[in-house]
């Protein structure tokens, strides 16, 4: 960690910072287990990752409450001000395919009800993307990108697909799939069937501080913290298709 000050670093600044050194972390592990099977590195992956987080977050900020994919739900977090909402590895199994480089880090500050600060680190790429200054995508193709999963797109992903007349983007994690939005390489990210708090929290603050619109897919607000962390469906894309993804996805 830097010599800095916990008073003198943002919680922007802590974000960014964990996410990027829990993603060298990452890549040492992937080197120090490139020989190993593939279940040997994501558990070394998710496991070490997670003890760096937890580790720092208590150690920078001790009054907080945190919430991990890979860690035991405390309820404390319920009635907790301000609850850190992290996914040490999102993209296990793209992490374990060595080569890849469609997996991240996400870091998410939850205060009094709203995301108020995140990071995705996309460590693989040397890029990670934080609020609470993140550039807008650049222009917009002729024929919007929809980005999905490379094993198992959602169909009203594909409906949207259709409805845009787009094509499709075939990509791993989350994370990786909503900064492709935010740097332009891709337009639409409709998820449904299955994600939880971690998966989408920091991805979510870094596509609003992008300007991008998120939502469910009924339109209805993403509520974060909340006593159950399943959160099955979203929607990341650039604001001038929200009418007509929102057309499908209703």
């Amino acid at each position: 960690m830097t010599d800095r000050t916990d008073h003198d670093r943002t919680d922007h600044e802590l974000a960014a910072t964990l996410a990027t050194e829990a993603g060298r972390l990452l890549l040492d592990v992937r080197d120090e287990f490139a020989d190993a099977t593939t279940d040997e590195r994501k558990a070394a992956g998710d496991k070490r990752a997670h003890e760096f987080l937890m580790r720092e977050l208590q150690r920078h900020r001790p009054g907080d409450a945190v919430l991990s994919e890979e860690g035991v739900d405390d309820p404390v977090r319920l009635s907790s001000r301000r609850v850190w909402i992290v996914d040490p590895l999102d993209g296990t199994r793209e992490f374990a395919e060595l080569g890849r480089s469609d997996w991240a880090v996400h870091v998410a500050l939850w205060e009094d009800g709203s995301l108020i600060a995140g990071a995705v680190a996309l460590p693989a790429q040397d890029v990670t993307l934080a609020t609470p200054s993140v550039s807008a995508p650049p222009a917009m193709p002729a024929s919007p990108r929809v980005v999905v999963s490379r094993s198992r797109p959602p169909a009203v992903a594909l409906d949207v697909c259709r409805a845009l007349d787009g094509t499709l983007v075939e990509m791993g994690s989350a994370g990786a799939k909503v900064a492709a939005v935010v740097q332009g390489l891709a337009d639409v990210y409709v998820h449904a069937g299955g994600q939880y708090e971690w998966d989408n929290a920091a991805p979510v603050a870094v596509a609003r501080a992008a300007g991008l619109y998120t939502a469910r897919i009924d339109g209805a607000d993403l509520e974060y913290n909340r006593r159950d962390p399943l959160l099955p469906d979203l929607i990341v894309c650039r604001p001038e298709l929200a009418a007509a993804v929102l057309a499908v996805t209703r």
